[in-house]
């Protein structure tokens, strides 16, 4: 009778550490929450961003743009999809970034803007849109991903350089998509030059500044900048955030996109 009663006061006990181990690792215990964003770049950091998320069990937003990559291929080319696949797998959640990584320049008349892409057929040209050809755009993106990876994206999209307009944002809206911008705090810096915003710079105003519910936005690779953010900020800053008691989730647990 004795040793049975050792036995259940035992299990109790190792029952009581597992739910106490379960509240500390459960959203209620956060007192806030972070979410990541990526967008489409360069892809240089694409690999090592995704390992570092894998590694601390992080779910993020990735925004999707076919851009030129190191490889000398396009971020949304067949040769990607191993990648997007395994993203997709794991949970992170994915919107539009216009196939072409098409810049808004100003609006016109009857929900009209003018645009420039950065890349494709019409690279660096000035062109006048409607609104369904916008829409056209971010559907081209989603109709890629689905081809890559056999899922469709979230009715999300950022804007490159996050320029929007209210021809942009009603032309996306009659086709299903919110915009998502990013908190002032949660611009990673990482487009700007190494060289006048290292990175330690970079992680402590981000540490510093980032509160509840701000969203924070970084790129899988940045051309012109010399010492890339990833590798130096990505896993301190996630550490930084934890140890704070932040906790991360992508866009659509947003309140504001829910």
């Amino acid at each position: 009778m004795r040793a049975r009663r050792r036995a259940v006061a035992c299990a109790l006990l190792t029952l009581a550490s597992t739910n106490a181990a379960l509240a500390a690792a459960s959203p209620a215990a956060c007192h806030g929450t972070i979410y990541l964003t990526f967008d489409t770049g360069s892809q240089s950091q694409a690999e090592f961003i995704a390992g570092v998320l894998r590694k601390h069990a992080i779910r993020a937003t990735f925004f999707l743009a076919n851009e030129k990559t190191v490889r000398g291929d396009w971020s949304l080319d067949p040769s990607w999809a191993p990648f997007w696949k395994r993203l997709a797998a794991e949970g992170h959640a994915f919107g539009a970034h216009t196939f072409d990584h098409v810049y808004w320049q100003r609006d016109l008349a009857d929900g009209k803007m003018v645009v420039k892409p950065q890349f494709g057929a019409q690279a660096g040209r000035k062109l006048t849109w409607d609104a369904r050809q916008y829409c056209d755009e971010l559907k081209l993106v989603d109709a890629r991903f689905a081809e890559l990876t056999g899922r469709h994206l979230d009715p999300l999209f950022r804007a490159p350089g996050g320029h929007t307009s209210p021809n942009v944002l009603a032309a996306a809206r009659a086709c299903g998509y919110a915009h998502v911008g990013w908190a002032k705090a949660g611009f990673s810096g990482d487009e700007t030059p190494s060289e006048t915003y290292p990175n330690a710079m970079l992680l402590k105003r981000a540490l510093d500044n980032l509160k509840d519910g701000d969203i924070f936005m970084a790129h899988l690779g940045i051309w012109s900048r010399k010492d890339p953010w990833a590798p130096a900020d990505l896993e301190p800053l996630i550490e930084g955030l934890e140890q704070k008691g932040f906790c991360f989730a992508t866009i659509p647990q947003h309140p504001a996109y829910k």
